[in-house]
């Protein structure tokens, strides 16, 4: 082999090594490198602020209040904590002081409420104490889990996931952000839901069966916590079924009431 060829496949062997370190490197490595559209970052109003919450995960914990936990049919003297997921899509905020429309959505005929002091995560972490939890919290916020109950128990019977019944556009309305700093912590008090002004449950926050940092204490032992993640932490009893035209308002002492009404 002359020596204008052995150059030749040298120069080749070295931009092919360096194509393959280019695409061996993870996305963030590549700084230069840009998307083919964008996506909008989810984020929810700070109470006294001008600046918003950012939504990185949104986790949510079932059957977290005792006579919730038996109407859906399980026992919570024996039953572990469980949680599931909704997208940062399922937000829908929810100013106080607004009637806002919340759409039924499709594919169901049970579409159900379930009222839910949110906690908004500002520190990350793994397997974090539970006496250590709270100092995670950034704030607080009403929320609802509103969720596809045919499609859910479907699935459920099944054995199949039912993500269909809980993850899904406009799932997870919310109210702002009350920040620790400014408000405290909250681990007491009245939680309510009326639909046309009749309300359908209550309880007090002091009944959840695994407390806000039990929860992220469990969390963080499945999953690396981060900041921006939010915690819809449990439905009180009496969930039950909107309709078209229905008005829902949600209430937790220390928090301002959100208004919504089905379209």
């Amino acid at each position: 082999m002359d020596f204008a060829r052995r150059n030749l496949f040298s120069k080749a062997g070295l931009v092919g090594a360096t194509a393959l370190a280019s695409y061996s490197q993870p996305s963030w490595a590549q700084s230069a490198s840009k998307t083919p559209f964008e996506i909008p970052t989810t984020t929810i109003p700070i109470v006294g602020s001008t600046q918003v919450f950012p939504v990185r995960r949104i986790y949510c914990i079932g059957r977290n209040y005792e006579a919730h936990a038996r109407e859906m049919g399980s026992d919570p003297t024996r039953e572990p904590p469980f949680f599931f997921q909704k997208p940062t899509d399922a937000i829908q905020f929810v100013a106080p002081g607004q009637l806002v429309n919340h759409p039924y959505p499709t594919l169901t005929k049970n579409y159900h409420h379930e009222i839910e002091l949110v906690a908004a995560l500002s520190k990350g972490g793994r397997d974090i104490p539970v006496e250590k939890a709270l100092e995670y919290v950034y704030g607080y916020a009403i929320g609802l889990d509103m969720t596809r109950r045919d499609l859910q128990r479907a699935m459920g019977n099944e054995k199949k996931p039912w993500e269909i019944g809980k993850s899904f556009d406009h799932s997870a309305p919310i109210g702002p952000i009350h920040t620790v700093e400014k408000f405290g912590h909250i681990t007491q008090g009245a939680i309510w839901l009326k639909v046309n002004g009749v309300i359908k449950q209550e309880a007090n926050l002091s009944q959840m069966i695994w407390s806000v940092a039990e929860q992220i204490s469990k969390l963080s032992a499945a999953f690396e916590m981060m900041p921006g993640d939010i915690i819809y932490s449990g439905t009180p009893e009496n969930v039950g079924p909107v309709v078209v035209g229905d008005t829902m308002e949600g209430h937790i002492d220390g928090l301002p009431n959100i208004s919504l009404r089905v379209i």
